[in-house]
């Protein structure tokens, strides 16, 4: 009987491959490796990295990157600090200073980095995915507005992130 019929509320997993009327599958297969990248390297994609290290398997490597190497931002550690997390790598860092570049998922942060992306891996099979999120930079105002924009950005992270590998970790 259906998981759904039989009123069980467990995700159902299924493959990768298009299912036959070509709709996107429910929930794909957890990949072995994933980077996150947006354009700097210093916002989006540390947090990004950061929650998917606490929230997924430790046998999924992730990373993170950026189009471009930015500098270090305190209100991602403040941000990161008050869900007891801390920033994978002080530094910033591009696609090309990665130790390892394969990797069987790309997240996209940032229209640039999604065209990067999909520019790197245009004759490979690695799979892209767009997650679009805000850069919390472009809010002003008193420190606690704009720890709430980068408190945003951290949750929608999180929120994406359940919702595409489900509660593995």
């Amino acid at each position: 009987m259906c998981a759904a019929l039989a009123g069980l509320d467990e995700p159902v997993t299924i493959g990768t491959e298009k299912l036959p009327d070509d709709q996107e599958p429910a929930k794909a297969v957890v990949p072995s490796a994933v980077l996150f990248i947006c354009g700097l390297n210093s916002i989006r994609s540390p947090i990004a990295e950061a929650l998917a290290r606490s929230l997924l398997p430790s046998r999924i490597y992730i990373a993170s990157a950026g189009v471009e190497k930015g500098e270090p931002d305190p209100f991602v550690d403040a941000v990161l600090e008050e869900v007891g997390l801390k920033r994978i790598s002080v530094q910033p860092r591009t696609f090309k200073e990665l130790e390892d570049d394969y990797f069987d998922l790309i997240i996209t942060l940032s229209p640039k980095a999604h065209h990067m992306a999909l520019e790197l891996t245009r004759t490979t099979s690695v799979h892209v995915e767009y997650w679009p999120t805000p850069d919390p930079t472009l809010v002003q105002g008193r420190r606690n507005q704009i720890m709430d924009a980068y408190r945003d950005v951290r949750e929608n992270l999180k929120r994406h992130i359940l919702e595409r590998f489900g509660r593995t970790g």
